[in-house]
């Protein structure tokens, strides 16, 4: 073992979405073969992801929990 990462497969098994190895060749020529350029721009992308799930999931946390407090809880009664 050379202390490297698989990322095999290159795609995703489903079929549906893009591998890791695909994803990077497309940063990597979206910013014209400049690696560190490519990273950042990843990452930022990356970044920007996660904040939009955790908006989602507050969201979803304030709705179920209006939800909880107009409806009561199951079962009262």
């Amino acid at each position: 073992m050379n202390g490297a990462i698989n990322h095999e497969p290159a795609e995703r098994r489903d079929g549906r979405t893009p591998g890791v190895e695909t994803i990077a060749a497309a940063y990597l020529t979206a910013a014209g073969g400049d690696a560190g350029l490519a990273l950042r721009r990843a990452i930022a992308d990356a970044l920007a992801d996660l904040g939009e799930a955790e908006r989602r999931t507050r969201q979803r946390d304030r709705l179920i929990s209006r939800g909880y407090v107009r409806a009561g809880p199951i079962g009262r009664g």
